[in-house]
């Protein structure tokens, strides 16, 4: 059986929030530490039936990039799920309201 580890470092300020993201993993095809501004990590606890999350991001992390990142999550999380599930029209809703968000965010940034 083979093994991944995953390795996510964060740099604190002062202030406690998060001044670095970097992380590596032993199977991935970069040998080196990746930087990253956000992060989000989600497990799913099968016997209290609960999502538990991590979502850190750093200052330098703009608005814009942050709905790019959600956008691009949504859209990553609709295959996911159906590669999972096979559920198609499920999908297509998850896809349709992903697109609706970015449209609507990009609306407000013009105003």
């Amino acid at each position: 059986m083979n093994q991944s580890t995953i390795t996510i470092d964060v740099n604190l300020d002062e202030n406690k929030i998060p001044h670095q993201i970097r992380w590596n993993a032993s199977q991935s095809n970069s040998a080196e530490v990746q930087d990253a501004k956000a992060m989000m990590v989600s497990f799913w606890d099968g016997k209290e039936k609960a999502a538990l999350r991590i979502d850190l991001w750093t200052k330098e992390m703009m608005v814009d990039e942050m709905a790019d990142f959600y956008y691009q999550t949504l859209m990553t999380m609709a295959d996911t799920f159906e590669r999972a599930t096979h559920q198609k029209e499920l999908v297509g809703d998850m896809k349709i309201f992903a697109k609706d968000f970015y449209t609507k965010f990009k609306k407000t940034q013009e105003q």
